[in-house]
């Protein structure tokens, strides 16, 4: 990236990890902590971005606002959680970041978690009361995220924090859905042993079944079967 990241100094500072500049500067122009630039973003979103735990301690220090959205109302959190800042998440959400929060996809930070296999950021957000059955614009939740990019590991924390394993989403596809259109074998079972529905159609009048592959369908009827 060629040149300034923002049109503010304090925010290119928080970007490149400058922290004795931006204290510096700060003693100066206190205010200028708070202030946004051109996309609406503040130093302590620049931070989080770039992953520099030591600023984001600096400028929550101060007292910072930790809910800021910026011009696609993405908080400090979202970006954090969606960059895999795990210490980053963790000094956010001790400051009280509010973790339902909606950017303008209709997405918390928790989907981003769930679709970028984020497992750590995941249970913190959980445990902080991150809402598993949030809906984005497109009526999906964080498991929709986990189940169609296969990630295992995360659909067992989702299902562990009681989400919902037969929402539908806007094209009526359930996670389940989602996982056998992929072939995600091990997560389909998964699901289908949490009580996720092979009966269930999307708005093509497809079940699960009719959107895997025989092998596949086969394997699940026999899990609800047994």
């Amino acid at each position: 990236m060629d040149g300034p990241v923002s049109s503010l100094e304090v925010c290119n500072l928080a970007y490149t990890g400058q922290l004795e500049l931006l204290q510096a500067r700060l003693r100066e122009d206190r205010s200028l902590a708070t202030r946004s630039d051109q996309d609406h973003r503040t130093a302590l979103h620049w931070a989080c971005s770039a992953g520099h735990t030591d600023i984001v301690h600096f400028l929550l220090g101060l007292g910072v606002p930790v809910d800021d959205k910026d011009d696609a109302s993405w908080t400090p959190l979202h970006i954090a959680a969606s960059a895999g800042h795990d210490e980053i998440v963790k000094a956010l959400i001790g400051k009280d970041a509010q973790v339902n929060d909606v950017n303008q996809n209709g997405c918390t930070p928790l989907h981003y978690a769930a679709s970028r296999n984020r497992q750590e950021i995941a249970v913190m957000l959980l445990e902080k009361g991150a809402d598993p059955d949030a809906t984005d614009h497109y009526e999906s939740t964080p498991l929709h995220r986990a189940a169609a990019k296969g990630n295992l590991k995360m659909i067992q924390i989702l299902l562990q924090y009681k989400a919902s394993v037969n929402i539908q989403d806007s094209e009526g596809n359930t996670p389940l859905h989602l996982a056998c259109a992929e072939e995600r074998v091990d997560e389909a079972k998964l699901l289908v042993s949490h009580g996720a529905s092979i009966y269930i159609e999307n708005k093509e009048e497809k079940t699960p079944l009719k959107v895997s592959k025989v092998g596949l369908g086969t394997v699940l009827k026999r899990l609800v079967e047994d």
